[in-house]
């Protein structure tokens, strides 16, 4: 019998820092998670009610591959109105479970063997193992506080060489709630133009920004043909368990993403695609008020946080986007992992630790505020408390 039947290549893949803290997390009673990223509101009423009615309707059959092209022509629209991007919904759109399954798609429809992918480091768990399942390799390009964890055109350039193929662009960043400003997108969009690379833009939080609303590298002169837009509508809508996303892209992309969705996922759910139609068509009415209301409270959160963690000692810069602080610990001498296990164990409260995001994350944590703000304050007493006790 051989040695063993799983794959080197997955079995080196590290799990999910995020879900092994959570997963620990829910063995502690009293915890208080300020860990996974997930809205705390439930879907809006009248989306849950649109997939609610399209159950009981009998609309339980399969969809096209690439997804209800009346749900396509509504994501056409909400992006040519909120953003200024124009796809095609019949050959530029193509509906996915959650934009994770259009992260893993873009990676495997366009990298060959030994591809090398830009990552940003810190940036989202997963990205890089994405990239490895592809058969890809991944560039970490080094972010840091003192430059607001922005990502630069020389940084770029220092990482990248003869087999870099792609940039990843996530911004609004998870973890570090970095957005870019104008002319850092415009300086990366050029280098991208030059260098011949494609850009997978993750803009799942390009709803939550806090100073106006973001601009796509997508648009940027030249982009949009080597650009794959990824969103979705777990955040902006709080449809986490909708598992509903879409990616974006030229024709010829799109079509070969299309082609192992076919064979591997065949469609998303029905209902989900319904509800969806329904989040997009209410901006066609009172311009997404069910976005605005929880941006509100999710901008109230953040000022409650960065407050509270500054009072605490701990450095932290002040997120512009998504729904997450990450303050550094250096000043209380332990490692984001020691830190955020003893908090843990000894106060019940759940962070991540920045190492989850990269060797870049280290000496940070990642904090959500989209948590109910009394469970906040009482996780920031037990927060202080723990750093006073060191």
């Amino acid at each position: 019998m051989r040695d063993g039947f799983v794959s080197s290549k997955v079995a080196a893949i590290p799990p999910s820092g995020i879900r092994r803290f959570f997963d620990i997390a829910s063995t502690v009673e009293g915890a208080i998670s300020l860990g996974v990223g997930e809205p705390d509101f439930v879907t809006p009423y009248h989306i849950r009610s649109a997939g609610i009615d399209s159950l009981i309707s009998g609309e339980t059959q399969y969809t096209a591959n690439q997804g209800l092209l009346p749900l396509r022509r509504e994501i056409a629209g909400y992006l040519k109105n909120r953003f200024s991007l124009e796809y095609s919904p019949e050959k530029e759109i193509l509906v996915t479970v959650g934009a994770s399954e259009a992260i893993d798609l873009a990676f495997r429809a366009v990298l060959d063997r030994g591809d090398g992918v830009l990552l940003p480091d810190p940036g989202y768990v997963s990205y890089s193992p994405c990239v490895i399942l592809a058969d890809g390799v991944p560039q970490m390009v080094p972010t840091d506080e003192a430059g607001g964890f922005k990502l630069t055109r020389k940084a770029l350039e220092n990482a990248s060489d003869r087999s870099t193929k792609a940039l990843m662009l996530p911004y609004p960043n998870n973890p570090t709630g970095t957005v870019l400003d104008e002319k850092t997108l415009e300086d990366i969009a050029a280098f991208c133009v030059e260098r011949d690379l494609l850009v997978v833009t993750d803009e799942i939080y390009a709803e939550l920004s806090y100073e106006g609303r973001v601009r796509s590298i997508a648009s940027c002169p030249g982009m949009k043909e080597r650009t794959i837009y990824i969103s979705g509508f777990s955040k902006a809508f709080a449809m986490t368990g909708w598992r509903l996303g879409y990616a974006c892209a030229p024709a010829e992309i799109l079509s070969q993403m299309n082609k192992i969705h076919q064979y591997t996922i065949m469609c998303a759910s029905r209902q989900s695609q319904v509800a969806g139609m329904e989040a997009l068509r209410q901006g066609k009415t009172d311009q997404y008020a069910d976005i605005e209301k929880m941006k509100e409270s999710y901008n109230r959160r953040r000022r409650l946080m960065v407050s509270a963690l500054r009072d605490m000692g701990l450095d932290c810069i002040e997120p512009k986007g998504t729904f997450y602080c990450f303050p550094g610990i250096a000043s209380t001498g332990l490692d984001s992992e020691t830190f955020c296990t003893r908090l843990l164990q000894e106060k019940g409260v759940v962070c991540v630790p920045g190492n989850a995001f990269g060797k870049c994350g280290e000496g940070h944590i990642r904090c959500c505020y989209a948590t109910d703000i009394q469970k906040m304050t009482e996780a920031f007493r037990r927060m202080k408390d723990f750093i006073g006790s060191l």
